[in-house]
């Protein structure tokens, strides 16, 4: 797969390797940058606060965004992601354990790409984790990758 970044707005550090685990066993090669909560996120993706300085030529090729984060939660992420014009068409994939109705409805109104609830068993989370990787890294051409 690619070297592009993905970014995982994740704050709980099981999660993370998890995840990281999850992508490593898919064997995606790319370069995970985590930050913890929303705040960092925005951060990051705008190059301010204490990440002003942050080297970004390009921007990551795909977002894992948790909605329970502190400080700013998933959803004013995402809000704040869709109304940059620099993030407009970012992918951004919401990474959950939340199945609420009003959550998912919530994030396709505010624009997210798509909606994965983290599964409870390691197995099957590998296995989404894998098929994420597999499309947002590699089958998804978005805006500027043409």
């Amino acid at each position: 797969m690619s070297t592009r970044v993905i970014l995982l707005v994740e704050d709980n550090p099981d999660d993370e390797l998890l995840t990281r685990r999850a992508l490593e066993r898919a064997g995606v090669v790319n370069t995970v940058d985590v930050v913890r909560d929303g705040v960092e996120a925005l951060d990051y993706l705008f190059r301010e606060g204490k990440l002003a300085g942050r080297d970004c030529s390009t921007l990551p090729a795909v977002v894992l965004l948790d909605l329970k984060l502190p400080r700013l939660d998933g959803h004013q992420v995402l809000r704040a992601i869709r109304e940059d014009e620099r993030t407009r068409f970012l992918p951004v994939v919401i990474l959950t354990s939340s199945s609420e109705e009003e959550d998912i409805v919530q994030s396709y109104r505010d624009g997210a790409n798509s909606y994965v609830r983290k599964p409870v068993r390691a197995e099957e989370f590998f296995e989404a984790v894998r098929q994420l990787g597999l499309y947002w890294l590699l089958l998804n051409e978005a805006p500027g990758d043409v």
